[in-house]
């Protein structure tokens, strides 16, 4: 058994060599939409299937009754602010506009109630300015969403829940803002989590095909989560800890054993 000992330096310093190698990342995955050839100069895809969003009790509306004199309707448009959890600070966001109550009303002075529920911005504008046209002339309506947020979570640089002043939003310019996705995260297979009637719907797309544009899933609805799976080299990353531990671990046991050797 002794005679293999001398060969036990090189065994060590060989271990060494191995564990300290950094993990590989494969750059097959990695490019968007790869079904697309690079000598294509125009592919035309059908676009994603689009509806606008519908108002839920609970959501946030901003909005604002013009008329002729501005004054008219000072008392309608009185300022009023929604708390609302963000997801990078720990007191909660005062939000300008007129939440839906759990009936699914907004509640104007002198107009009253308005159900709003179930309709969608344009529906309700209409509505609020059918009622606002029997106590004001020439009006009109602007009305949008204040609080249609988003959440992206996973292998992306800033996951973090992003407040979108515009409704139509798809999961790519969710991605964006969020930073696009890390070198681990897994394109093929994005997770996108949306609520409906009280059900959870999960829908996984596949960023490395163009057939991401044409999934009912590729423009986002408010409070949609994006989540982002980590490929097999994060995980191989996450124990890199242990492996430089392991690799000092052998280092100095062959720089100790080489110095006993020496030390004869």
């Amino acid at each position: 058994m002794s005679k293999y000992w001398k060969y036990l330096p090189q065994i060590l310093i060989a271990f060494s060599i191995i564990m300290s190698l950094p993990s590989c990342t494969s750059l097959k995955n990695v490019p968007y939409f790869q079904d697309i050839p690079d000598s294509t100069t125009r592919k035309l895809v059908s676009d994603a299937p689009y509806a606008d969003p519908i108002i839920r009790p609970d959501d946030i509306l901003s909005v604002t009754i013009v008329t002729i004199d501005p004054t008219t309707a000072a008392a309608v448009n009185q300022a009023s602010v929604v708390p609302v959890a963000a997801s990078n600070i720990s007191v909660p966001q005062l939000v300008p506009g007129l939440q839906v109550d759990k009936n699914g009303n907004i509640s104007f002075p002198i107009i009253g109630d308005v159900h709003v529920a179930g309709l969608t911005s344009y529906q309700a504008k209409e509505l609020i300015k059918s009622k606002a046209d029997k106590y004001y002339k020439d009006t009109d309506v602007q009305l949008r969403f204040a609080n249609f947020q988003i959440t992206v979570l996973g292998e992306v640089v800033h996951p973090s829940t992003f407040t979108v002043p515009n409704e139509k939003v798809s999961v790519l310019d969710a991605l964006g803002m969020a930073g696009d996705l890390t070198i681990y995260g897994r394109r093929e297979n994005v997770l996108v989590i949306r609520e409906n009637n009280g059900k959870k719907e999960l829908c996984r797309l596949n960023l490395n095909s163009a057939d991401l544009f044409k999934s009912p899933y590729f423009y986002l609805r408010q409070n949609d989560v994006v989540y982002v799976e980590p490929n097999r080299s994060k995980a191989i990353q996450a124990d890199a800890e242990q492996t430089r531990v392991i690799t000092i671990a052998a280092s100095i046991l062959t720089g100790l054993f080489l110095y006993l050797r020496l030390a004869k």
